[in-house]
């Protein structure tokens, strides 16, 4: 009888820590899901704020048409692979395809900002100046959310690897780990200054 009511309390805690694991995963993997939420947000109101400027420097460049186009053209391709990866924030297909579109649309950006600097005209716009704001204002904020999501796929995949959840994580689901999201850095890299004496 003693070892029956045992054995029965070795079970119940057994799956009370099983049950444990279950709810810590999918916690975990809702945090970095909503982490993902967040990035998309600001990565939409940066999308939407391109169009703005494109359309701002029609006015001054008229004869930088192709920049023009190659930004709209990468922008579409980044809503794209967004709504891919929305759809599925822990694939890594579909977060390597989102951040090859946003290393193709930050090129394109850059080579924009590379042709407004020939404009005076343009960068003293007013309408130009309020949508580079906002447009930097909002690439700090999609550099915020990556991290936190980043931050959240990283403690994902550590207690999905880690000793016991690695043995129930299959079991219940949680088969692939998530990917973390890293853009290209195009921006322009200047060499330090040479300083002789």
């Amino acid at each position: 009888m003693i070892t029956t009511v045992i054995i029965l309390v070795v079970i119940a805690a057994l799956v009370f820590y099983a049950i444990g694991i279950y709810n810590k995963l999918v916690t975990l993997k809702n945090r970095f899901e909503n982490g993902f939420s967040q990035i998309a947000v600001q990565l939409k109101r940066r999308y939407d704020l391109i169009p703005n400027l494109v359309e701002t420097a029609k006015a001054y460049i008229t004869h930088e048409r192709e920049t023009l186009e190659a930004v709209v053209k990468a922008r579409n391709q980044a809503m794209q692979g967004l709504q891919a990866a929305s759809a599925n924030p822990g694939s890594h297909a579909a977060i390597a395809e989102l951040a090859g579109a946003e290393g193709v649309l930050g090129a394109a950006m850059s080579r924009l900002n590379v042709v407004m600097e020939a404009y005076p005209d343009l960068k003293a716009s007013q309408n130009m100046l309020q949508v580079s704001e906002e447009l930097t204002s909002t690439e700090n904020k999609i550099a915020f959310a990556r991290q936190a999501f980043n931050d959240a796929v990283t403690e994902y995949n550590t207690y999905k690897q880690t000793f016991p959840p690695v043995i129930l994580a299959n079991a219940f689901g949680h088969r692939e780990n998530a990917t973390l999201l890293e853009f290209e850095d195009h921006a322009e890299i200047q060499a330090a200054p040479k300083v002789q004496f």
